[in-house]
């Protein structure tokens, strides 16, 4: 299974596709915002994600801050969760400018719409693909919409079970996209190690028979080297320039070398995984003659002699006739005289 992404087949038995996730941390500065590209490049990423919104299309005024929020912003009456969001919004001319920036330095731009308009205006640069939130993936009218531009898209699962993640696929299946990956989460921010549950990775490509990623939200190095080895296609991480800035999200997010370092694990556990065959490696293959052992000579062994297991040893190197055949050798009759500890031939020996 594979689907593409701007210039990146995205699927199993491909380089795992690293979504950096600059989400809302560019605090709406354009400034900070090409920083966090800068950022992405030079950790490699694949992709660099932003979060395309209005504040009146997502929150209701008096909309209650999530906990986390109140944590890393104080509470609503600091500042309410809707105004919170106003000074986050991308402007279309900061779009413009961040993809244009993108483009310019070689990676690909995405980002999370949350509303049918922040489609429309995402539509208008012809991104590649689309991810959605986990809190969207039981808005069956905006999947509807979303698959209807019949883009590849990305969809977090978080607070989710396998009913409402099969719900969400139904609606792809029935709008004719065939190009989706789902990934696990677990929205706390930041989540638990023991409530990764990274298992869940390879009981959703079992009941979907789809791609699966993993969208990470906790601070430790191991998951996207768990994940990756489960199987993931896709890994998404939020980051940040610097985790003491104002915002909700930069606390829970990599900073710069963090990044890079993730990325590095990743690439490392790819290179380790290697292919889902058991073969003899190029590299073992000198050690393969000199480490295993062969049927040698115990004894001097005199030509016309009938050879019985006391004549026969095991010894290294593995340049002559295996162990498994030692059997095979019994009762066969010596046609030359042979030393002590040389190895074996098959034509030092014909049947009785």
């Amino acid at each position: 299974m594979k689907i593409t992404i701007g210039s990146r087949i995205v699927g199993d038995n491909y380089p795992l596709f690293f979504i950096a996730e600059a989400g809302v941390n560019h605090n709406g500065d354009l400034d900070l915002g090409k920083q966090l590209i800068d950022a992405a490049v030079d950790a490699k990423a694949d992709a660099v994600k932003f979060q395309t919104f209005k504040a009146d299309d997502l929150n209701i005024p008096s909309a209650p801050k999530a906990s986390y929020h109140i944590e890393t912003t104080g509470s609503d009456k600091d500042q309410s969760w809707y105004d919170l969001l106003k000074s986050q919004e991308i402007s279309y001319e900061m779009h413009h400018e961040l993809i244009n920036y993108c483009n310019d330095n070689n990676i690909i731009f995405l980002s999370t719409p949350y509303s049918n308009n922040s489609v429309d205006l995402l539509e208008n640069f012809n991104i590649p693909a689309y991810k959605i939130a986990s809190a969207d993936i039981t808005n069956l009218p905006f999947l509807e919409y979303v698959a209807s531009k019949g883009k590849p898209i990305i969809i977090s699962t978080g607070m989710s079970n396998m009913d409402e993640i099969k719900l969400a696929r139904e609606i792809f299946i029935d709008k004719g996209l065939i190009d989706y990956v789902f990934l696990h989460c677990t929205s706390n921010y930041p989540a638990k190690l023991n409530d990764s549950n990274l298992l869940a990775i390879n009981i959703i490509k079992k009941e979907l028979n789809c791609l699966v990623g993993y969208s990470d939200h906790t601070n430790e190095f191991i998951n996207p080297i768990v994940a990756t080895a489960l199987g993931a296609c896709v890994y998404e991480k939020h980051f940040t320039l610097n985790k003491n800035m104002p915002g909700p999200d930069h606390r829970m997010s990599l900073d710069p070398t963090e990044l890079k370092q993730t990325i590095k694990f990743i690439r490392m556990a790819e290179s380790c995984l290697g292919n889902p065959e058991k073969i003899v490696i190029e590299s073992e293959r000198d050690n393969r003659k000199k480490i295993r052992k062969s049927i040698v000579a115990n004894i001097d062994i005199k030509k016309g002699q009938l050879i019985n297991e006391s004549m026969l040893g095991i010894k290294r190197p593995g340049y002559g006739i295996p162990p498994s055949e030692f059997n095979k050798l019994i009762g066969k009759i010596a046609v030359r005289d042979i030393d002590k500890n040389r190895l074996i031939d098959y034509n030092d020996l014909v049947n009785d």
